[in-house]
């Protein structure tokens, strides 16, 4: 079997000889690369279509419906890296800025900043930001188990400027010496709640996981387990998103910062369109999916 691989605009780049009905799509990206017509597979796209969606990897010709004859669409899409590393330079750099402002007042305060004490709750906040990306990456290094190995490197420097540049903007004004601390129960209260919505996210991490063999694409519909935080799958298809904006929810209440509010807010509105997106991809890939969920919120959203 022949299959013509051609650019988006239709030009052919080279033809692919002697394919079998179980050629995989990776297998197809690296004959391109080999062949010179390509960049290296983890740049490459193939399409049935120029405009078309992306083939997964694991898809084979057979399964695609391709024939002797057929074109392939390839797009190049540009450098990349590794998700891993975008991961943990995103969740190292505000685990870094935080904890600078938090130890070292007088660089950024002046040098009377270190005469009042901290209020109570700073160091609490220190400590909940702390746990937040201590667990992020170990998550990241020994949980999450990736559907593409990498993505564009362009992602690195966008990813990094918004978390690592809220780290500082809700670090600046927590830490600040005027920084005005709300009641202790109000803070003491929060903090459970905070603590409660990290293990909740993590109590789903490890569920999906679960979920996916290591080395695979598999995909399957995520139900409660054991595990009373994963009872949220009855409500939502993102749980993981539900209990990420419940933590930063209580550490906005418990700080009492308008930084951290913002920063809530924006979180909650990206992983609100990637709940939604996550969502309609699970009702149409599995007809069987639950009908009641709703995408992040339970009843709601």
């Amino acid at each position: 079997m022949d299959i013509e691989v051609c650019s988006s605009s239709g030009k052919v780049l080279t033809k692919l000889e002697s394919l079998t009905s179980g050629t995989t799509v990776k297998e197809l990206k690296s004959r391109i690369h080999k062949a010179k017509k390509g960049p290296y597979p983890g740049r490459q796209m193939l399409r049935l279509e120029p405009k078309g969606k992306a083939l997964n990897d694991e898809d084979t010709v057979s399964s695609l419906g391709l024939q002797s004859g057929n074109k392939i669409f390839l797009k190049d899409l540009g450098p990349q890296i590794g998700w891993k590393t975008v991961f943990v330079a995103e969740y190292a750099g505000p685990l870094a800025v935080y904890l600078w402002l938090y130890a070292r007042p007088w660089i950024f305060y002046g040098e009377g900043a270190s005469a009042k004490p901290y209020a109570q709750v700073v160091h609490i906040a220190a400590a909940c930001w702390t746990a937040h990306y201590a667990k992020r990456l170990l998550e990241t290094i020994f949980v999450h188990r990736f559907s593409h190995s990498t993505m564009p490197i362009r992602n690195l420097f966008k990813n990094c400027s918004y978390y690592w540049g809220f780290a500082g903007y809700v670090a600046y004004h927590v830490n600040h010496p005027l920084y005005t601390a709300p009641s202790d129960i109000q803070v003491y209260i929060c903090a459970a709640l905070f603590a409660l919505s990290e293990l909740g996210n993590l109590s789903i991490h490890l569920a999906l996981r679960d979920l996916r063999p290591p080395g695979s694409t598999i995909r399957k519909i995520p139900y409660p387990t054991g595990n009373p935080f994963t009872q949220l799958f009855r409500f939502v298809s993102c749980p993981n998103y539900s209990y990420e904006f419940y933590a930063w929810l209580s550490f906005t209440i418990m700080t009492q910062c308008l930084p951290a509010g913002l920063f809530c807010a924006a979180g909650m509105i990206q992983m609100t369109l990637w709940a939604l997106g996550k969502h309609r991809n699970y009702k149409k890939e599995f007809k069987s999916y639950p009908k009641g969920r709703k995408s992040i919120i339970p009843f709601v959203i």
